[in-house]
């Protein structure tokens, strides 16, 4: 099953990453293994147990027709993962500068790195505009 995992590891917290549940490993915890994230000697991708309650199916496409708009919440792929920001500026061919408010950072993506912020909430999507 393909899924998103939130890890707690330094330096990646707060970041979704996409990963395949490999088994059940114990009472609510799954081994999985990431899709982009490699072990220590880069010969195989990482595996590991993660809680139940740290992983989600991945989220539905939504088409981005007319481009974002400063205040925007987005997912940018960065780091090989999916992290949480906010519009804060646009820029001409189809570019953001994105502030990710959680690291005091901002960070210019093409849109096609980016994608509209969606929460899981009670076994169902919801846009935050929706909540």
């Amino acid at each position: 099953m393909q899924v998103e995992v939130l890890t707690d590891e330094d330096g990646l917290k707060g970041a979704w990453f996409a990963a395949t549940i490999i088994e059940p490993s114990g009472e609510d915890k799954y081994l999985i293994e990431y899709k982009t994230l490699r072990n220590d000697d880069d010969t195989e991708f990482l595996r590991e147990d993660i809680r139940a309650c740290n992983i989600r199916p991945c989220p539905p496409e939504i088409i981005v027709v007319d481009g974002f708009k400063v205040w925007d919440e987005v997912d940018a792929y960065y780091n090989e993962g999916w992290w949480v920001g906010v519009i804060a500026k646009v820029l001409i061919n189809s570019n953001y500068v994105v502030n990710f408010i959680e690291y005091d950072e901002k960070i210019t993506f093409n849109q096609a790195d980016l994608r509209p912020h969606q929460d899981w909430l009670n076994d169902k999507w919801v846009v935050p505009s929706d909540v």
